[in-house]
């Protein structure tokens, strides 16, 4: 299989561990924070700025570019790792997250997904085994199988039979998918907040054996604590020979949670998004540099973070930037984000190795001003 995973080290104090991924286009040290470059972009990076942040592998999105430039342009052109000019791991999501997140402008049938088009209202359908399909084109190294997130709060008797088709549509996939040399395959783990239908799909899905295991469906609105519980209950069911990846967390609490449990990978959005807002994630809490009392302020960002926004500019000028609707701010907020990640996950790394993560966790959380 073109994806192969070793696990280097497990934690003395948690189910942490390090662990190599190796994909077609390069190895990847876990566990990993992935920027997502949603539309073949990581907005407002080139894919050189990214890999200097020290990002080794980013996602991009089979919904979105399915729709705009299209799957088969993008073949045409050498696949995703061309077309976008990013020569490392890539990884795609199937798209279900964003069909289901469609509500009224979609339709869920045994056979797929009818929607409507976000951008102009146009019919379109997605099956397992088109998004399989589309994936394939796109040529990333690691596809996600089409599964439907279950939304919250969904009843017991919902997150079952959602449960259930997730695991039909994986099946689907995998039968479906040919070339397991150049892209690997993972499976998603379904159940909503039931313990006894998590546990089920895990069973489920890993009796397919993928080539990794995503647990999806957390972070999708519940409480904090209620996402602690099914991530604790359900990542010790996952195979340990196996690389696991928990969809759309981004932020620290919930990256030391994940790991501390045995995650692997994660991803998320907010880092990027939040800086395009004008906010800023720094060692001591978040930071909303628009804010009228940094219009003086000449020191950086973080004091601790050595970033090429922190080396280089103030807040007081980056305030500047945001009140003008200069492009450069987004852009210099964005790099420290995903800087400030990427640079967690690296910490991380250090503290499993050392057998100190608590210890660094809760270093982290007493500057940070978490209290939990």
């Amino acid at each position: 299989m073109g994806i192969k995973f070793k696990v280097l080290k497990e934690s003395t104090e948690t189910n942490a561990r390090l662990g190599l991924l190796e994909t077609p286009h390069g190895i990847v040290e876990t566990p990993i924070f992935m920027p997502v470059g949603t539309k073949a972009t990581v907005k407002t990076m080139t894919p050189e700025e990214v890999k200097a942040l020290g990002a080794q592998i980013i996602l991009s999105n089979t919904y979105h570019l399915y729709l705009r430039p299209g799957h088969k342009l993008i073949e045409e052109a050498g696949g995703l790792h061309e077309f976008m000019n990013w020569h490392g791991p890539i990884l795609t999501d199937s798209g279900g997250f964003q069909v289901f997140s469609l509500g009224d402008l979609r339709k869920i049938t045994e056979e797929g997904v009818e929607f409507r088009s976000h951008i102009d209202g146009s019919k379109h359908f997605i099956s397992p085994e088109k998004s399989i399909e589309i994936q394939n084109s796109l040529g990333s190294d690691i596809m996600m199988a089409f599964d439907e997130c279950t939304h919250y709060p969904a009843t017991y008797e919902y997150a079952k039979e959602s449960m259930k088709r997730t695991t039909r549509w994986a099946k689907r996939c995998k039968n479906f998918h040919k070339d397991w040399e150049r892209q690997g395959l993972f499976g998603i783990i379904q159940g909503g907040m039931y313990k006894d239908l998590r546990r089920q799909s895990v069973q489920d899905i890993v009796s397919m054996d993928f080539s990794g295991y995503a647990i999806g469906g957390l972070s999708v609105g519940e409480p904090k604590e209620l996402m602690y519980e099914m991530l604790e209950f359900t990542t010790p069911l996952l195979p340990k020979d196996k690389p696991r990846y928990l969809m759309g967390v981004g932020t620290p609490d919930y990256l030391f949670e994940a790991v501390i449990n045995g995650i692997d990978m994660a991803d998320c959005v907010l880092p990027t998004r939040i800086a395009r807002n004008g906010t800023v994630i720094t060692s001591r809490g978040k930071l909303t540099i628009r804010n009228a009392k940094y219009s003086r302020d000449f020191s950086k960002l973080d004091p601790e973070c050595d970033c090429y926004t922190c080396k280089n500019y103030t807040r007081a000028y980056i305030r500047h930037l945001f009140n003008v609707n200069e492009i450069l701010g987004p852009r210099l907020t964005t790099i420290h984000n995903l800087y400030f990640l990427i640079k967690l996950m690296e910490n991380i790394r250090k503290a499993i190795k050392e057998d100190r993560l608590l210890e660094y966790r809760e270093e982290f959380y007493k500057k940070y001003g978490y209290t939990d």
